[in-house]
């Protein structure tokens, strides 16, 4: 496991925060879009090594501004805020998106913040979560979520970019490479689906973080908040669209345990 410590100014950067949501944040002012979710292909699908996908991140930045997912040969993590990519690697680094790059899964919305709470004490991820289950208490909808913030520590992992014959996500996960990020300010962006959604996306909470000054990140292990904004959008809508590929038409979507390979997959 690698140890980053990155010692931001955070009161300088929750008081950007803090003008950047007086001033709106809302990028988009279609409220039909902004409620619905956008996502190519399925988890489960990554479960079996489908790892190659035709949506190209030009066309992903089409359906939302705000997301997370990852790309061909599962190249690294995704995050997606106030519209633009990053792709997080194995190294621990992030780096901007080229158009042109394809995803074998995403999933994306125009994020208009609802809800929100400022954190002004640690945090540790357990209470976040019973935060926002008292923050958005049904478990039927969909929520994005973005904490913006000083973190005590954040940790990350990021899986390896794969070669074929691709092996199934359990393996590849279990050989990811961890960091962690002590006293760090940055973004936490993500979604909280429902338990009925295991298997076409991640059930529960799915985070992925970048540091404020977009350098490095991963998806997110565990965290402790010191200091943060915290805002909700809820989403009633989902649009799927799955890919006519080879290996994803041969794939078996339905297997037997794909829910706890997911969780475990998933961290």
């Amino acid at each position: 496991m690698h140890d980053h410590h990155l010692l931001g100014s955070c009161g300088a950067f929750l008081r950007s925060v803090a003008s950047h949501w007086h001033d709106g944040g809302r990028l988009h002012n279609d409220a039909a879009r902004a409620h619905e979710l956008w996502q190519t292909s399925m988890l489960s699908a990554l479960l079996e090594g489908v790892y190659e996908g035709e949506v190209t991140y030009e066309e992903l930045a089409r359906h939302g501004d705000f997301g997370l997912g990852t790309f061909n040969d599962l190249d690294g993590e995704m995050i997606a805020v106030d519209g633009r990519f990053f792709q997080l690697r194995s190294d621990g680094t992030a780096h901007r998106v080229d158009p042109a790059q394809k995803t074998p899964f995403a999933v994306m919305t125009f994020f208009r913040p609802e809800v929100e709470r400022r954190i002004e004490r640690t945090l540790p991820r357990t209470a976040l979560f019973a935060l926002l289950d008292e923050l958005a208490p049904s478990h039927n909808l969909f929520y994005a979520i973005r904490v913006e913030g000083c973190f005590s520590s954040v940790l990350t992992r990021t899986v390896r970019r794969q070669e074929k014959p691709y092996r199934p996500l359990t393996e590849v996960t279990a050989e990811q490479a961890t960091f962690q990020f002590n006293s760090v300010s940055g973004t936490i962006a993500g979604f909280r689906s429902p338990d009925y959604m295991q298997g076409i996306s991640a059930a529960g909470y799915h985070l992925h973080f970048i540091t404020s000054d977009r350098s490095g990140g991963g998806h997110v292990l565990d965290l402790e908040i010191e200091d943060a904004t915290l805002t909700l959008d809820h989403t009633s809508g989902l649009h799927v669209e799955v890919p006519e590929t080879a290996a994803f038409l041969a794939a078996g979507l339905n297997k037997p345990g794909h829910a706890e390979a997911i969780k475990k997959a998933e961290g």
